[in-house]
Formats: C-alpha cells, sequence, structure tokens
C-alpha cells in the first residue's frame, strides 16, 4: 500500500440481517483506487453492520459517500428492529487518522461528508467526537438519545438543530452522526444466562458515565439465538483502559448473580496494541514492549 496519507472509515449501517441489502451498501468500497475495504461483519441480533475501510481522503470520502447513498435507498427504519440503538439508515461514521494525517485532517474530511450528505441525500447530520461544534454533542449516546422514532420531536430544540441539513429526520434513513476520533474496540463479554436485567446492571456498572471506567461506554444485550446475554462494549481509548481490566471487572460483577463468562469478541479490526497489553497482563510479561512482536519490527 504506497498511500502518502491514510485514514480509516468505520461506519455502521443499520442491517444485519439481509445478505443481499449488505453486499450492496458494501459494493462501493471494493476495486476502488485509492480504497481498501478490510472488514466487515453484520450482526442479526443487533441488526447490525459494521464496515471498516481504509483510504486516502479523497478516495475515501467519494466511496464512503456512495455507500451511505445506498444505504438510504434500501434500509427503511419504520420497518426495522433490533437490539443495538440507532437513529438512522447509516447510523454513524467515524474518521481516524492512520498514517501521515493529523486530527485536524479527519474532522475537515468528517465535516465535508456530512455536508454532502445533507445535500445529496437530504440526510441531517450530527458532527459528533473531535468534530463536535458543541460539548454536549461529543457523545453519540446523547446525540442518539431518543433514537430514530424520537428524532422528530428532538430536534425541534434548538439545542438539537443538525449541523447540516433540515431540522426533521430523513422519512425512510432517519439521521447520522458523523465526526473524527481515536481507534475505538467494539468489545462484547457473552454471559451464561438469559436474564437481560443482569447484562445491564453489569453495563450501568462498568461504564463512565455510571461511574465506571472512564473510556468504556457500555450497554446489556439479548442475544436471543443463543439463549444467552451480552455486555456490549465500547473501548473509546484502549490505551488508557485496557481490555484485561474490563473483562475482569465483568467477571467479578457476573460472580454476585451466579453467572459466568461463556467468551467474548471483538467487532471489526482492533490494534495489535490492545492485545499485546491484554497478553502480557494474562501472561505475566515483565518489561514487553511492542517492539519484540515480530510483525511490528517488519513493518517499520
Amino acid at each position: 500500500m504506497s498511500w502518502h496519507k491514510i485514514i480509516e472509515c468505520v461506519p455502521n449501517f443499520s442491517e444485519g440481517r439481509d445478505l443481499e441489502k449488505i453486499d450492496r451498501i458494501v459494493a462501493p468500497f471494493r476495486g476502488k483506487a485509492g480504497v481498501k475495504l478490510l472488514d466487515y461483519s453484520n450482526d442479526e441480533d443487533h441488526n447490525r453492520l459494521v464496515v471498516t475501510v481504509v483510504g486516502e481522503p479523497e478516495a475515501l470520502c467519494d466511496a464512503v459517500l456512495e455507500a451511505i447513498g445506498v444505504a438510504v435507498q434500501l434500509i427503511d427504519l419504520n420497518h426495522h428492529k433490533g437490539q443495538h440503538p440507532r437513529m438512522g439508515a447509516v447510523d454513524v461514521v467515524p474518521f481516524i487518522p492512520i498514517k501521515n494525517t493529523t486530527m485536524e485532517e479527519a474532522i475537515a474530511l468528517s465535516k465535508e461528508v456530512a455536508a454532502q450528505v445533507a445535500e445529496l441525500y437530504q440526510l441531517p447530520a450530527f458532527l459528533y467526537e473531535k468534530s463536535a461544534t458543541a460539548p454536549h454533542r461529543e457523545n453519540l449516546a446523547a446525540v442518539r438519545k431518543g433514537e430514530f422514532e424520537g428524532m422528530a420531536v428532538k430536534m425541534q430544540a434548538p439545542e438539537w438543530q443538525p449541523d447540516f441539513g433540515v431540522a426533521a429526520p430523513h422519512p425512510t434513513a432517519g439521521v447520522v452522526a458523523i465526526g473524527a476520533r481515536m481507534p475505538l474496540v467494539a468489545y462484547n463479554i457473552n454471559l451464561s444466562t438469559q436474564n437481560l436485567e443482569i447484562a445491564t446492571q453489569i453495563a450501568k456498572n462498568i461504564r463512565h458515565v455510571n461511574g465506571g471506567f472512564r473510556y468504556v461506554k457500555a450497554m446489556g444485550v439479548e442475544l436471543t439465538d443463543r439463549h444467552i446475554t451480552q455486555v456490549s462494549i465500547n473501548m473509546t481509548d484502549y490505551t488508557r483502559t485496557a481490555l484485561y481490566r474490563v473483562f475482569e471487572l465483568v467477571r467479578i460483577e457476573a460472580r454476585r448473580y451466579g453467572v459466568t463468562i461463556v467468551g467474548s469478541e471483538i467487532i471489526g479490526l482492533v490494534p495489535m496494541e490492545a492485545l499485546i497489553d491484554t497478553a502480557s497482563y494474562y501472561l505475566g510479561l515483565e518489561n514487553f514492549s511492542m517492539q519484540q512482536v515480530l510483525e511490528t519490527r517488519i513493518m517499520e
């Protein structure tokens, strides 16, 4: 990959069940100069598609806009049900600086895409995280609160006017949050219980907004097909809150209910450093660094 500048984008689409629609949404990221599709995964319980793509800024912008256009055409949130909260057919579009780019460049790209989706698709856009135009808009959960069904009323309030587009959701595609942020790890921990209240309470105990870890967002989710529940977690800065700390706290909290962890999963891609940090903890490695990882030295 001989690109000079690389930005990552991880758009989340509100479709996790219809494979034909998923393929059409992902198609704009395939076979494009200056863009590489790294991963995509769909979850039927969440009814959500997460795509990971990297590219040079201009080419990435074009591909993301095309995929958003497809999603707006295909997804009708009036008929959408899933465990994951959502406010748009394209729910959130984060840009992450990776190589030879700054956060300021990622912010500029997010604003360009937000302006274009409002103009091209009549899709109102909120800027969030590092791109946010006010402190109360930084947290995605605050922007999304009310979801698709409550967004029409919410957007009438002066403090919730969209950054781009009219102050009313698209009739079928809702609204979208677009912004720039640090790399995020989507990390889920599965529990040996069907009781959603237990997963929800554990999520509440570990997330920052309720007094838990500073860089953790979490919610309880029911995995009906597997007859278990899940603590679904977004690690917003793995360098400050490690995966193993969250895993161990969930184990401790679950124990009070007589519940165990049956497994965990990572959605999409994850920085190697996040896994090395966790491996170092469980192996009790002393004075270990990323420079001892073979792949790190090869990539230098």
